[in-house]
């Protein structure tokens, strides 16, 4: 595709700002609220970009057809599209299969420069214990490790799973040892992800994991999530095995950990995906506290009686739909890139929710790009036999990625999501989130100050917004996706 242009007042697009680190400490999550994949790896200091924009809407023009369904209402319209999996799954509206309980998109290490993130330089004889908030429950779970990004194969001298008591201590007696195929040890090539066998250990929806892995050797740079709102930890030695934390210092991103599965509950019949940028990874909301939108719908489906579904967070901070952002790795490889990997393969996939593209407008895409991208990924998700439902871009009037030429762009995505009938159900998130006063500016309740990112309230608001019978009866309609191989 052409070089997007880099007009003020954004040289480098709509996210490029400083983020804060959350100390471990800040506020303690608490316990609960009341098999290998290989990816091709990218050449070193060069992302993957399979999907340029030309390329992007000659396949959208190709997939026309697929898209002319009649507009739906808020609720539902089901595609009938065939799923094309069946293994490790029971039949629809049940589950006792995995599913996703917590997930992160990943990106290639790389100095991140306003971060200590130490994946740019990468690990050796060095133990990271992450900090997981999962949104699924069940009777045991697995781990998956991940080198996707790597350059180098990875050895993982030991790994553990616990339930998170207080920082980065273990609630006593609840500690597990991971292994892959019965062995403690287990080497992932450069682009391998790989789950660890099953080990029996009650996690309740809402509570929060620490899985902790040390790597014997110099690992290079370390494919990571770089943006948590979360504090995570991170000590000299193997320390996988010690409850109590001590020796721990605080890191702030996730490493070599890029999903948990549960052996679902009665209750959970599958999960959604919910996928897009910084306003669905963290948006600007309390560190160490789960505001981000994600959490607040996983909440909204756990309260509820009868069947529910888990919540996998599949944003990316800085990302774009359709393009990579060149230099810049920590924002990952494009939407279009990653969908099948973070959204469609995900375990008990039953949707997604797709709302990305702002980055995109800051870096100048027209509307006919974008909407070819969304065409794309529709096209795919429906080739997984999972519905995707559109969710619209937040307000972004008065933000310093706003200009006239953008906002048209803003405005012509918006109106097609919400009337083109393309996508299996909509969410407007832009209303719900708009000024009473100004539909093109956020509320002020829900600005965090920079008129782009919503605060906790905003993200509440962001969940709220969400039609929950709607992904229900997808639902209930589909059967799962059978995920990643074990």
């Amino acid at each position: 595709m052409n070089s997007p242009t880099r007009s003020a007042p954004s040289p480098r697009g709509p996210e490029r700002r400083p983020r804060r680190r959350f100390r471990a400490g800040e506020t303690g999550p608490g316990r609960a609220e009341p098999a290998a994949r290989r990816t091709p790896a990218p050449a070193c200091g060069r992302l993957l970009r399979p999907l340029a924009t030309a390329a992007v809407l000659a396949l959208a023009m190709a997939l026309a057809p697929a898209a002319t369904r009649p507009a739906a209402a808020h609720g539902t319209h089901p595609t009938g599209h065939p799923t094309g999996h069946t293994d490790g799954r029971t039949g629809p509206g049940t589950s006792r299969g995995w599913v996703a309980a917590w997930g992160a998109s990943q990106v290639a290490g790389s100095d991140i420069p306003w971060s200590d993130c130490p994946a740019g330089k990468g690990l050796e004889d060095q133990t990271v214990r992450n900090v997981l908030f999962v949104k699924g429950g069940g009777s045991s779970v697995r781990v998956r490790i991940t080198n996707t990004f790597g350059t180098q194969p990875v050895a993982v001298g030991k790994a553990t799973v616990a339930l998170q008591d207080e920082g980065a201590g273990a609630v006593p007696g609840t500690l597990r040892t991971l292994t892959f195929g019965g062995r403690e040890a287990t080497t992932l090539a450069a682009g391998e992800e790989r789950f660890s066998d099953p080990v029996r250990l009650p996690v309740r929806a809402l509570s929060t994991l620490l899985v902790s892995v040390h790597v014997d050797k110099a690992t290079g740079p370390v494919t990571n999530h770089p943006f948590t709102a979360q504090g995570n930890h991170l000590a000299d030695g193997d320390k996988t095995a010690d409850p109590s934390g001590d020796g721990y210092a605080d890191t702030p991103c996730w490493m070599l950990v890029s999903g948990v599965d549960v052996r679902a509950d009665h209750r959970t019949i599958g999960s959604v995906v919910a996928f897009g940028d910084s306003i669905t990874d963290t948006a600007s909301t309390t560190g160490n506290a789960n505001q981000r939108y994600p959490d607040h719908l996983a909440r909204r489906f756990q309260v509820r009686t009868g069947p529910t579904l888990s919540v996998v967070n599949a944003g990316l901070g800085g990302n774009r739909l359709i393009a990579d952002r060149e230099g810049e790795p920590y924002y990952g490889v494009s939407g279009l890139s990653r969908m099948e990997r973070d959204a469609f393969t995900q375990s008990g996939v039953r949707s997604v929710i797709l709302m990305e593209g702002i980055n995109d407008i800051g870096y100048d895409a027209t509307a006919d790009e974008l909407i070819a991208g969304y065409k794309a990924f529709i096209e795919e998700g429906h080739r997984h036999g999972v519905q995707v439902h559109g969710g619209t871009l937040l307000p972004m009037a008065g933000s310093f990625i706003w200009t006239e030429r953008r906002q048209a762009v803003w405005d012509a995505v918006n109106d097609w999501i919400r009337t083109s009938g393309a996508f299996d159900g909509v969410i407007d998130f832009a209303a719900a989130t708009a000024s009473p006063d100004d539909p093109l500016t956020l509320d002020p309740a829900y600005d965090s100050g920079d008129h782009l990112h919503p605060n906790d309230a905003g993200t509440r608001a962001m969940a709220e917004a969400v039609d929950l019978d709607m992904l229900l009866a997808a639902a209930r309609d589909r059967t799962p996706g059978a995920g990643r191989p074990s």
